[in-house]
């Protein structure tokens, strides 16, 4: 395969007003580092607004952009993917669409792989212009409980805003669970990481694609899918309600060898509603584990491509590409008819 120089790898979902804009920034810092040895590949996630009509005029317009159009809404993760696992380029740059992280800055980050023979450069939010304090103030915790609870070191700060090689790409396409959260995966694959502090800026346009509630169900796959600890902790729970118990009994056994009634229709009930709870809780989350399992059982495909605009290089080894509308599949010639 004749590999480009450079892929720039960006999941889209709603982004139609961004679309012209980061074509257009993208396509410059691209050239400035590598020349015309470049592509872009847009991934349409299912989005509700006209993002898959503009990628298709950006594709005809521009023969170095690859458009893809899923099936359906996979999220963001799956979404990313299906851009890594079909692009090609020797170097690969992952950046969201709606320009809160510059593309201009690909030339340095290009550089700082050089100077430190480094495999992967990630970035590091110094500064989040334009969030609330609580989505600043969520985000730290976050990455620190990551931090504390998983057994991959995963940098504190960072997205999926990064520049790796094509051998770390290649390692991070064998890893085939569903349940992916890919800063932690490429954490997980090792070779040289190094970082790249800078700026994070304003949205463009439109608004988050990642409300509160896919920030928690991010965090979750994060937990789960890199530590055994919530386990761990609910065995410690039910350790630490053992002995608790083995201490009720002792007392319940001195109050009836002392004659004294066991008074308390309250804290019999306080103790009946904590014992249920911890122990639904932990029920929650072995069945959370479980169905992870379940679902890595199937063996999907991670994401189905329905339609493809640009030259493709790659192949969806992750997931399934459908034939174009209009393909005419091969029938099988009819079965010879045997003789009386």
């Amino acid at each position: 395969m004749n590999r480009p120089a450079l892929s720039v790898v960006i999941p889209c979902y709603n982004e139609a007003a961004c679309l012209a804009l980061l074509h257009a920034r993208v396509s410059a810092a691209a050239r400035a580092a590598v020349g015309e040895d470049y592509e872009i590949v847009l991934i349409n996630d299912g989005s509700r607004d006209e993002s898959w009509a503009v990628m298709q005029q950006l594709s005809a317009a521009d023969p170095r952009l690859v458009a893809i159009n899923l099936s359906r809404n996979h999220g963001h993760q799956l979404a990313l993917t299906a851009g890594l696992d079909l692009c090609s380029g020797a170097q690969i740059l992952i950046i969201d669409a709606d320009l809160q992280d510059p593309p201009e800055l690909l030339a340095d980050m290009r550089r700082t792989m050089v100077e430190q023979d480094a495999d992967v450069v990630y970035a590091v939010r110094r500064k989040r212009a334009g969030e609330t304090l609580f989505k600043k103030a969520t985000a730290a915790i976050f990455y620190r409980m990551l931090d504390r609870m998983t057994d991959t070191a995963i940098p504190l700060d960072t997205g999926d805003f990064r520049l790796m090689s094509r051998r770390a790409l290649d390692a991070l396409m064998s890893l085939p669970e569903q349940a992916r959260f890919i800063r932690g995966m490429v954490a997980w694959v090792g070779f040289r990481q190094v970082p790249f502090a800078y700026d994070r800026a304003e949205r463009h346009a439109g608004e988050t694609n990642y409300p509160l509630g896919k920030m928690m169900r991010l965090a979750f796959d994060a937990v789960t899918g890199f530590s055994t600890a919530p386990l761990r902790w609910a065995s410690h729970v039910g350790l630490a309600l053992t002995a608790v118990s083995l201490l009720l009994i002792v007392y319940i056994a001195v109050g009836w060898l002392s004659g004294s009634a066991v008074q308390g229709w309250t804290s019999t009930m306080l103790v009946n509603v904590v014992l249920g709870a911890v122990q639904m809780f932990v029920l929650g989350m072995i069945g959370e584990y479980l169905g992870r399992l379940y679902i890595e059982s199937k063996r999907r495909p991670l994401y189905i491509v329905a339609d493809v605009a640009g030259p493709v290089q790659g192949r969806a080894t992750l997931g399934f590409r459908a034939e174009p509308v209009g393909v005419i599949q091969p029938t099988l010639p009819p079965a010879p008819v045997r003789p009386e």
